[in-house]
């Protein structure tokens, strides 16, 4: 028997910043681009049309806050469209216009700067997320659960989204204990398996068959 944990990550652990393109590492561009794409996820929308979103507000150029700003707000909702953002498009081109303005007034466009505020706090992490229009308590969870790869200080981190994919496969809940199961490399693949776990009743069943199916 192969361990659930284990099939989770290898089959369903692809985070949404690798769909999008996002090389994520420690600075500012890959950070902001992670930001847009968790406020895209954020709406009521297929998170396929979330991701193609992200890749064309990409395209646009639009990779930093102060290229978003620059940006017209026509201009943003053309490219929301263009994505098939399209129930969303004339809100989220505001809200990503007031996202840029204030994270290059409060954070100097850095988010590593509110990451520093957090002061190693998941949950203040959350909470500074928060105050970008647009970002709720799901926005900060999905920033989270990807981000945590590289600022390592807040891992452990286990929304409870996840939480609950994991009990429903037989895994552990508490943060400490599933990391645990994969290590500090795979954790964030981990709880993103978990979360598409719970979204989705064929991965659950997948993972579980695979899992009895392995030596």
């Amino acid at each position: 028997m192969t361990d659930v944990a284990q099939v989770l990550v290898n089959r369903y652990g692809r985070t949404y910043a690798e769909d999008t393109g996002i090389n994520l590492r420690d600075k500012p561009s890959p950070l902001w681009r992670l930001l847009v794409l968790s406020l895209l996820l954020s709406a009521r929308i297929g998170s396929d049309i979330a991701v193609a979103t992200a890749r064309e507000l990409s395209t646009a150029g639009w990779r930093t806050p102060e290229k978003m700003r620059a940006s017209t707000w026509q201009q943003r909702v053309d490219a929301l469209g263009r994505g098939g953002y399209r129930r969303y498009d004339e809100r989220t081109a505001t809200q990503l216009g007031e996202a840029a303005d204030l994270l290059i007034t409060r954070w100097s466009g850095d988010l590593r700067r509110l990451h520093d505020e957090a002061d190693e706090s998941a949950a203040r992490a959350a909470e500074l997320l928060q105050v970008f229009n647009g970002i709720g308590p799901a926005g900060a969870a999905i920033f989270l659960r990807e981000v945590q790869c590289i600022w390592s200080d807040l891992r452990p981190y286990v929304d409870d989204l996840a939480m609950e994919g994991a009990q429903q496969l037989g895994l552990p809940t508490a943060p400490d204990v599933l990391y645990d199961r994969v290590g500090h490399g795979d954790f964030h693949r981990l709880v993103i398996g978990c979360v598409r776990a719970a979204r989705d009743a064929d991965v659950r069943s997948d993972t579980l068959a695979e899992s009895h199916r392995g030596s």
